[in-house]
C-alpha cells in the first residue's frame, strides 16, 4: 500500500510541501515546527484525518484538508508532477 502512496505523490502534488506518509509521521515528529499551524492533506483526505488527530496528541496545532487533493483541484489550486 505505501507503494501506491508513493505513486500518488510522484504523480502530482501541492507545490512545495513536504511529503510525510503516515506511517513515517510518529518518527518524524521532532522534524515538524511547533509555531505554525500544520495542514494534513492526502488525496481523499481520510489517511489525513488520522495524521492530523496524531499531530494534535503530540502538542501540535494541526488540521486536515477534508477531501484532500479531490477539493483542492475542484477549487483551481496548483498541482505539479
Amino acid at each position: 500500500m505505501a507503494r501506491s502512496r508513493t505513486y500518488q505523490w510522484n504523480r502530482v502534488h501541492i507545490p512545495g510541501i513536504v511529503h510525510l506518509p503516515l506511517e513515517t509521521l510518529p518518527a518524524r515528529l521532532p522534524e515538524l515546527p511547533e509555531d505554525r499551524l500544520l495542514i494534513t492533506f492526502c488525496t481523499g483526505g481520510i489517511r489525513s484525518a488520522g495524521a492530523a488527530n496524531l499531530l494534535v496528541e503530540n502538542g501540535f496545532e494541526a488540521a486536515n484538508m477534508s477531501r484532500g487533493l479531490f477539493e483542492w483541484r475542484a477549487a483551481g489550486g496548483p498541482l505539479t508532477s
